[in-house]
Order: structure tokens, then C-alpha cells, then sequence
């Protein structure tokens, strides 16, 4: 483990993150989750999917 890490384990021990916090992340990682699950049924709407082919610009020989 890190020495970093190890500091930001005991600063998150002694200072613990806000209930706000905690439920606003949790909120965010089901969000996320709930756009993978729609995406992995295929319920994505093909408005929203980007186009692998397409390039940003020129390709350069």
C-alpha cells in the first residue's frame, strides 16, 4: 500500500465524509450503473450512441 494512500485513510478516518456526500456519490454510481444496464439491453436510443467510424480529422500517412 502506498504511503499516500495510507495518510488519506486515516484523514478520511478522522474526518469522515458528510451524509450528504456519501448519498450524493451513491447517487452518481447508480446513475451510472442504470446507464450501463439500459445500453446492455439494448434500450439505448441510436440518437445517443456515437459512431466508431467517424474520426476527429484527417488521418495523417
Amino acid at each position: 500500500m502506498n504511503l499516500v494512500w495510507l495518510m488519506r485513510a486515516a484523514h478520511w478516518v478522522r474526518n469522515p465524509p458528510s451524509m450528504g456526500r456519501v448519498i450524493l456519490v451513491g447517487v452518481v454510481v447508480a446513475i451510472c450503473l442504470a446507464i450501463v444496464g439500459i445500453e446492455r439491453l439494448g434500450l439505448w436510443p441510436e440518437a445517443l450512441t456515437l459512431d466508431p467510424k467517424a474520426t476527429r480529422g484527417p488521418r495523417l500517412p
